[in-house]
């Protein structure tokens, strides 16, 4: 078919979607990502020429190349529409290269979303590329070059080949490192509560101590409970005091690429690389039947609040036509963006707030429809009018003790109708609703409990907690978040137990390195002054040779000191306490890439390894001759399976306890909820209470 213009876009589906709404004078192909690269055998950076970048094709694009070259040959026109953020421009910028187009032509088309009035807008108003937007990114590349390409050599030499430290990476680590300090460190303290059940008649409540004669006291040890039960008498308890308000609970803003990232993680237990994943193919778009191939959202790389007009006005109508006109917000209020901020882009948000989850849903995938459901919903909720709570505070005494009630309602639900954002604790938002009490009424107590408790250390991040720590400390970008991640799981530096960062030996090792010999690399609030200066290079305010520069020279000290002054590290093999079954010398524990090992220490005449496995004390409930022990799955996730595999093919996601089911006589299981756990039965429907 013959055409006038040719359009280069970065993936297939993109291209797919947009050729359906250009019409039969446009080609749209696909780049498949970036053409040209710094390459990886080398650094690739010229530091003594301005730090001129060495960019070399990518190997394996030679028949891409090949036919975006012939095609545009035949076009009259050559349009560049990749992603509207740095790599995007970069793409663009090298493809222009590449094709020999003239860098002043205004041929570089840019849109937040793939729908049809947004794409026929912006081939209106094509524009040049942007030489700041490409100067910002070309800066990253070579800082992240110089950091990695310089630092990792090093490591290699002095502790084991395959490591790397980035500059991103190496801030995530400390993070998680830092927390883990404070783990070990930490020294619980005792502290007790008082917890009382009351009841006003027939309806009952419950109550926490608050203090003694009106002061507020605080119950570090049981001399200090003793202290308060001994003057409690009876169960009389006076109501002297009932404050009662309305509180207004405001909704969540729309969200940007690291509050998606969380939410996804709190409400659909999505890693950020399977939530990126799924938001670029809603945004790339989809199959709607008849309605043919679209995106469904705006685009997923962003750290803006903002939404548009348009969009506001058509969450508004929505609104009103589902709920009524009091849910509607009306509001012309603009969110404050976090510290730091490019804003860019839009937040993300459906591309039509119409399009309702339950509308569209027989079109997408589980995954797909999942968080196309969390983004719609948060878009709505966001536009609608807070909840009204009211809230009710008691106070009751008795000879001095005081107790205090806090009951609170949901007067008009707002927001909550569609949406409430999750906890990173996993609780729940719950009513507590009190009798009507009345300053000096009576009320009695049914039972006073004292509680010992000691306090906690500080959880290990999540990465939803994780990527909040970064982004409130400015470190990274919206695009830099899951690759961060990625990095330091799969050199082994971390790993993920119970959904939770454990830094590894490894880790650790590679951490006092680096701060030891390169501690502005691993120093937050340094890292986050570069990410200032990119943005200065975006906005033209900076040259990025002199900001590259200005950290180049006394970065290329600090690697003459560690060259000379680095000591060797040696990770020495642990006994593993039994022999080698193929050729009876003794085994130890190595520690590998991706975690220990057992292996023969007549290594390399014997190359007999082993996992390391951990039993659980449980026999088989299959084979009823082997033991059952926890594995991990390619994913990372533990599962409970046989040792005598594949000779006994048992597995279960469910950890077995030992003991068989009353009512069918299968194996019990504990299963796992957010708080608590529980043991079901693998066969019925049998439960047993759960346990916290």
């Amino acid at each position: 078919m013959a055409y006038k213009y040719l359009v280069i876009v970065e993936s297939p589906a993109k291209a797919k979607t947009i050729e359906k709404y250009l019409g039969r004078n446009y080609k749209v192909v696909a780049s498949v990502g970036h053409v040209r690269d710094l390459p990886k055998s080398k650094m690739g950076i010229d530091v003594e020429n301005n730090y001129e970048p060495y960019y070399i094709t990518i190997r394996g694009k030679g028949d891409v190349i090949k036919d975006l070259k012939k095609h545009a040959k035949k076009a009259e026109r050559v349009y560049l529409a990749s992603d509207p953020d740095r790599e995007g421009e970069a793409i663009a910028w090298h493809l222009s290269y590449i094709l020999g187009l003239d860098p002043h032509d205004k041929n570089r088309v840019v849109f937040n979303e793939i729908t049809k009035d947004a794409v026929k807008e912006a081939f209106k108003e094509p524009r040049t590329i942007d030489l700041d937007l490409i100067d910002a990114q070309q800066a990253r590349r070579v800082l992240d070059r110089l950091v990695g390409y310089s630092i990792s050599p090093i490591l290699w030499r002095k502790v084991k080949k395959g490591l790397s430290a980035g500059r991103v990476q190496s801030v995530a680590l400390k993070m998680i490192i830092d927390r883990e300090k404070e783990i070990r460190n930490f020294t619980p303290e005792e502290y007790w509560s008082i917890d009382g059940n009351f009841k006003k008649g027939r309806k009952k409540f419950k109550a926490n101590f608050w203090g003694l004669d009106g002061k507020k006291k605080k119950l570090p040890n049981e001399d200090a409970v003793k202290e308060v039960t001994q003057r409690i008498s009876g169960k009389d308890y006076n109501v002297t005091k009932v404050e009662k308000k309305e509180r207004k609970r405001n909704p969540a803003a729309p969200f940007t690429t690291s509050s998606m990232q969380q939410e996804a993680a709190r409400k659909l237990n999505f890693r950020t690389g399977k939530t990126m994943m799924v938001a670029q193919q809603l945004y790339e778009g989809i199959s709607l039947g008849k309605g043919g191939t679209t995106g469904l959202i705006t685009y997923m790389r962003t750290d803006s609040k903002r939404i548009s007009d348009t969009a506001k006005q058509e969450a508004t109508d929505f609104i009103e036509q589902t709920y009524g006109k009091n849910y509607a917000a009306h509001s012309n209020k603009k969110l404050k963006n976090a510290q730091g901020a490019q804003d860019a882009h839009e937040a993300i948000r459906p591309t039509s707030a119409m399009r309702s989850p339950e509308e569209i849903g027989k079109y997408l995938d589980k995954d797909q429809l999942k968080l196309y459901r969390l983004i719609w919903s948060r878009l709505i909720a966001s536009q609608m009018k807070p909840a009204i709570l009211d809230t009710v505070k008691a106070t009751l005494d008795q000879n001095g003790v005081i107790f205090v009630a806090n009951g609170s309602k949901v007067k008009f639900k707002g927001f909550m109708e569609v949406y409430v954002e999750g906890r990173d604790d996993g609780k729940k938002d719950k009513e507590n609703v009190l009798p009507e009490l009345a300053s000096g009424d009576i009320v009695q107590s049914e039972d006073i409990t004292p509680n010992q408790h000691f306090t906690q250390p500080p959880a290990r991040f999540s990465e939803a907690t994780l990527i909040r720590t970064l982004e409130e400390n400015g470190v990274g970008r919206p695009s830099t978040y899951a690759p961060t991640l990625q990095t330091i799981q799969k050199r082994y530096y971390v790993k993920l137990t119970q959904k939770r960062f454990e830094p590894t030996e490894l880790g650790e090792i590679v951490d006092n390195l680096i701060e030891d010999f390169f501690p502005e690399i691993v120093d937050a609030s340094f890292t986050a002054g570069m990410e200032e200066d990119l943005d200065h290079i975006e906005e033209g305010k900076e040259e990025w040779v002199k900001v590259i520069d200005r950290f180049y020279q006394p970065f290329e000290k600090e690697l003459e000191t560690a060259e000379e002054k680095m000591e060797k590290i040696e990770i020495k093999d642990e006994p593993a306490g039994f022999d080698c079954d193929v050729c009876g010398h003794p085994m130890v524990i190595k520690l590998g890439r991706y975690g220990k090992f057992y292996a023969c220490s007549n290594f390399p005449e014997c190359r007999n390894t082993k996992p390391i496995v951990k039993e659980i004390g449980v026999t088989c409930p299959k084979c009823q001759k082997g033991q059952v022990i926890e594995r991990k799955s390619k994913k990372n996730r533990i599962f409970y399976g046989c040792d005598r595999y594949p000779d006994c093919d048992f597995i279960s996601w469910n950890k077995p306890i030992g003991r068989n089911c009353p009512k069918c006589d299968h194996y019990l299981v504990e299963k796992k909820k957010k708080a608590s756990k529980q043991v079901v039965c693998s066969n019925c429907d049998y439960k047993e209470d759960e346990q916290k």
